[in-house]
């Protein structure tokens, strides 16, 4: 049986911008392909726009325990 371990990912762990301007899009994409990078694949994620276009989220990410 697999085993999985889960992430809580948000915009605050993500660099550039800070956490009132939020983030861009090229912060985010970024920040998601290093996740991907490291196995984690992200099974539920939810994006807010807020004020100058800058977007923020939170999300779930999992990856298989290999151990």
């Amino acid at each position: 049986m697999k085993k999985w371990e889960y992430l809580i990912v948000d915009a605050k762990n993500v660099d550039g911008g800070n956490l009132f301007k939020g983030k861009t899009l090229d912060d985010v994409q970024d920040y998601m392909n290093e996740l991907g990078k490291n196995g984690w694949e992200i099974i539920n994620i939810q994006f807010r726009e807020n004020s100058l276009s800058r977007m923020d989220f939170s999300g779930v990410a999992k990856r298989e325990l290999n151990y």
